[in-house]
């Protein structure tokens, strides 16, 4: 077969996003925290952008397009050559009496050094800390070595990972299994109390040691009984240490005070903040709902007008004026984007609280199954766009502070003809589950049938079962209170 190479003309339509469209996409889904970040990068990296200190409300920007740079007239320009002038003796007088103007003192404190100082350390890791412990220990050499493998192998949640067995092989000459043993007694001793154990029965049962306290009846419930109290097996425990309930439940009482994973008191803290992006509130005067935006931190931009002036000098090059006609273009995309952001929010928050206006009267139980697509019509944009002004984003309420995606969900209609969301039904469901005799908890079926009185019909057993799996509520057995 022979191969060769031919040049061919082909017609054909692409539709291609603009960069600016692109912005404006990415800036609609960030939440407040990331969007305060995003415009601190743009104010350090485009030096035409600049934040507005003076005080009054934003203006929105009537139009989207680009700022345009007019080319000035001679006269404008000799004005500019006068100014000049006037800036090189303003420099000249400076130089002659730059004795006159105040030095600032070395010893005056520097603001950005004191913020520095002022800022939080980042927290201990589980590893440093115990290695700063073992460190103060006296052990031997070996012992010393085979304690800082096992600490290596510590898991965040403080337990080690894996068998000490796994940790010696017959090429290490440095430690002896026997070292490693002599290693994890030393370590369960350290702080926080529980660390080191290798489930949850030594976890409990170092704590329990480490007690002040009369702990005896404590310690034997759980090295013989572990696995029947998780289980809920109360009475056959009372029948076999020959004791009374009182006695299991008051020692259960005592257990739950200690930490089942202890190495999580120590180390860094991933909880991410959770800021809300818009507030809804009640007005007494009107009877209806405002929705405004949280804007603390979030500064006013404005694009320098000295630098519009030097991009529309004669005395500046083609290089320079490219330079800056691209920042003052890439700092109006961010000002609009934000602006578009805002706006998009609004709408989509007030359609939402339009249209499930009983969910912030009432609660949670009459939240309405609601299609995207309705606040798309609503607002007038497609289903994407609201799925990205809603990503990451939260609302508070009366109710707390919720997640706008919450507001969205299927479900079903109940026997009166009302339309009830899936989160309107689990709601339901922890309100029974709460309501009930714990001596006598509810099972899956019986839970169904208390939902269908409520007019919640066509739920299968396996679904209130999943339901209840994502609240975290355990089986009836497990919740059963003797």
């Amino acid at each position: 077969m022979k191969l060769e190479m031919r040049g061919q003309m082909r017609l054909e339509q692409q539709m291609k996003l603009a960069p600016h469209m692109i912005q404006s996409m990415e800036i609609l889904q960030l939440p407040l925290l990331a969007l305060q970040e995003r415009i601190e990068q743009e104010l350090n990296s485009n030096p035409v952008l600049e934040a507005d200190e003076s005080t009054g409300q934003e203006e929105t920007p009537a139009e989207t397009s680009e700022p345009e740079v007019q080319v000035e007239s001679k006269s404008q320009t000799a004005e500019d050559d006068k100014g000049d002038d006037r800036m090189d003796e303003e420099v000249r007088d400076y130089i002659e009496h730059r004795d006159d103007y105040p030095i600032p003192r070395s010893d005056e404190p520097d603001p950005k050094l004191a913020a520095i100082n002022n800022t939080a350390a980042l927290p201990q890791s589980l590893h440093d800390y115990l290695e700063d412990q073992w460190r103060m220990v006296e052990a031997d050499e070996p012992v010393k070595k085979a304690g800082s493998m096992i600490i290596d192998y510590i898991d965040d949640k403080g337990y080690l990972s894996v068998r000490l067995e796994q940790l010696h092989s017959n090429d290490r000459t440095d430690f002896t299994l026997e070292d490693l043993q002599k290693a994890i007694v030393l370590i369960q001793e350290l702080d926080p109390p529980g660390v080191g154990a290798r489930d949850l029965k030594e976890c409990l049962l170092i704590q329990i040691r480490q007690s002040s306290e009369d702990v005896s009846f404590e310690t034997a419930l759980v090295t013989n009984h572990l696995e029947e109290m998780l289980e809920n097996r109360l009475p056959d425990i009372a029948k076999k240490m020959n004791c009374t309930m009182e006695d299991i439940n008051h020692a259960i009482e005592r257990l739950s005070k200690f930490d089942t994973s202890p190495g999580l008191q120590i180390g860094r803290n991933h909880n991410h903040p959770i800021t809300a992006d818009v507030i809804v509130e009640y007005s007494e005067e009107t009877g209806d709902y405002t929705v405004r935006l949280v804007e603390d931190g979030l500064p006013r931009l404005r694009i320098s007008d000295d630098y519009v002036k030097m991009a529309s000098a004669d005395k500046v090059g083609e290089n320079a004026k490219q330079f800056l006609q691209n920042n003052i273009r890439s700092a109006q995309w961010i000002i609009d984007a934000i602006q578009q952001r805002k706006n998009t929010l609004l709408k989509v928050t007030r359609s939402i609280v339009n249209r499930q206006r009983e969910f912030f009267d009432k609660g949670q139980l009459y939240l309405k199954p609601l299609p995207m697509a309705k606040v798309a019509e609503d607002v007038g944009v497609h289903i994407a766009t609201v799925s990205r002004a809603v990503a990451g984003k939260y609302v508070q309420c009366e109710w707390g502070i919720l997640p706008l995606r919450k507001f969205f969900s299927g479900g079903i209609e109940d026997t009166q003809g009302n339309e009830k969301s899936w989160e309107a039904i689990r709601g339901k469901l922890q309100e029974i589950i709460d309501a009930e005799d714990k001596a006598k908890p509810l099972s899956d079926d019986q839970i169904k049938a208390k939902l269908t009185e409520a007019g919640i019909t066509g739920l299968a057993r396996r679904t209130i079962a999943k339901y209840r799996g994502l609240l975290k509520i355990p089986p009836a057995r497990l919740r059963k209170k003797y």
